[in-house]
């Protein structure tokens, strides 16, 4: 049995937990888009509110990869992936982009996955483009960077399409919500470290 946008936050609101099979639906919904900004916005407010179990991040991250656009690359031993904060609200510098271009200098196998500034003085796609770089690039494209120089940069909203139908919801609200954990968990390179 499947649960309904408004059972599901009903359960939120009584900090109740959502199950596996449930977040897995509700995830599919929303990256389907087939779940209203108002009730995307209150439920993620609701599992905010209620403090997400390790089981409903891991099952929204599952779909999230499912709706993702992976990039294939040959060899995943030793890729690293190296990911932000998924938006702090620090306003510091971008930390993870200068890790990236260290880790990879020192002989690491990097797939940096990232976006525009949500909360810092500059997301990864912003210092990446400032230095010249085309961060939309074909996932076949990426791949052949990281097999053949050891870095490479995927530009979140060329990979993770079906999140067009949250970013608007999550721009308004302004707040940290599940979604900023998912950016971390979803590298399209299914980095293993």
């Amino acid at each position: 049995m499947t649960i309904t946008n408004t059972e599901a936050l009903t359960r939120v609101i009584e900090h109740r937990e959502i199950f596996h099979d449930e977040m897995l639906a509700l995830m599919r919904r929303i990256m389907g888009g087939e779940m209203s900004p108002v009730m995307i916005a209150a439920f993620a407010i609701g599992l905010r509110v209620k403090k997400e179990t390790i089981g409903e991040i891991t099952a929204a991250a599952q779909v999230m990869r499912e709706f993702a656009t992976p990039v294939a690359v040959a060899d995943r031993t030793h890729l690293v992936d190296i990911v932000g904060t998924g938006g702090d609200n620090s306003h510091t510098f971008n930390i993870s982009t200068t890790s990236m271009f260290v880790a990879a200098a020192a002989g690491a196998r990097v797939s940096k996955h990232g976006g525009r500034s949500v909360s810092s003085k500059s997301g990864s796609a912003d210092v990446m483009e400032s230095l010249g770089v085309n961060i939309n690039l074909s996932p076949e494209a990426i791949a052949r960077c990281i097999d053949t120089v050891g870095v490479g940069f995927m530009f979140a909203p060329n990979h993770h399409p079906a999140m067009k139908n949250v970013a608007p919801v999550r721009k308004e609200l302004g707040i940290k919500t599940i979604f900023n954990l998912l950016g971390p968990l979803t590298n399209p390179a299914s980095a293993p470290n």
